[in-house]
């Protein structure tokens, strides 16, 4: 297979499952380069993303690290196998990559669960609201960018299926004034109705909660086909940064289940929204 120049962060995930395999097999590169009958470069190109590996090599590679995890495995072959050349691709060059790495990951999920404290979550943004955002960036952004992110972000929601999404958004996403009050007004409206799609629902953080002290669990958790391809985004200095560690993944599906549990249920939610939508 040809090499690749910057591969995905789905292809570098499936990379590094492998490389993960193989050092709970307890083998070394040549070791398993042996198994196979490639060479040794060759199973490090696979284990960095570069080279692709076809579904066959996979599975006689999953079966010389004795992996017993079939789900895990049949998962992993489909990653190996998808030539998917999504939307996303339109943006390759236009926009920084991990805006594609983000509606790459968002495509493959089986579910979407979202925790924002400052900002009304992407999926559920108005065209106004997210020109807003991109445009309150420093440095500034030229209007042509602006403009691409926009376009980029508005596809993601339109693009999004029936892909079960859950957002938990605190009462200061709502409040807080991006762009004038007719933006912040249509804004919430437009969560009050999408919060009725079957597949969505959103629940809100009160101010008046007590003892809410999980303001540094922002996120989105993007479910994989199997618990072990779970990944979690979130945003950081240099962009957006993707976690997929058990142990991390762990942690986070414990935070998210426990902002869950303190949010107001979609009722109420939707009662709080439209309240608020009324005093603006």
């Amino acid at each position: 297979m040809a090499l690749r120049s910057e591969p995905t962060a789905r292809q570098l995930r499936l990379a590094v499952e492998l490389r993960r395999l193989r050092d709970a097999a307890g083998l070394t590169a040549r070791e398993a380069a042996a198994l196979l009958g490639v060479t040794a470069p060759a199973i490090s190109q696979i284990e960095s993303g570069i080279s692709g590996v076809s579904e066959k090599r996979l599975r006689r590679l999953t079966s010389n690290y004795a992996c017993t995890d079939h789900g895990l495995v049949d998962a992993l072959a489909a990653m190996a196998s998808d030539r998917t050349k999504g939307w996303w691709e339109e943006y390759r060059e236009l926009l920084p990559t991990p805006f594609l790495d983000l509606a790459e990951l968002e495509h493959h999920a089986t579910f979407l669960q979202e925790v924002q404290f400052l900002f009304i979550p992407g999926p559920l943004q108005t065209e106004d609201y997210a020109r807003a955002v991109f445009s309150d960036r420093v440095p500034e952004l030229p209007a042509e960018e602006v403009e691409l992110r926009v376009r980029h972000r508005m596809r993601r929601a339109a693009t999004a299926g029936e892909t079960p999404y859950e957002a938990v958004v605190h009462e200061a996403a709502l409040r807080i004034m991006v762009g004038d009050r007719n933006t912040s007004r249509t804004q919430l409206t437009h969560v009050l109705e999408a919060s009725e799609a079957g597949h969505v629902t959103v629940r809100v953080i009160p101010f008046h909660l007590e003892g809410f002290t999980r303001a540094a669990s922002a996120m989105t958790y993007a479910g994989g086909a199997v618990p072990k391809l779970d990944t979690v985004v979130r945003d950081g200095p240099q962009g957006a940064a993707f976690i997929d560690s058990e142990a991390q993944l762990g942690v986070f599906r414990t935070l998210f289940h426990k902002v869950e549990a303190a949010s107001l249920d979609p009722g109420r939610s939707r009662d709080f929204i439209h309240k608020l939508s009324k005093e603006l």
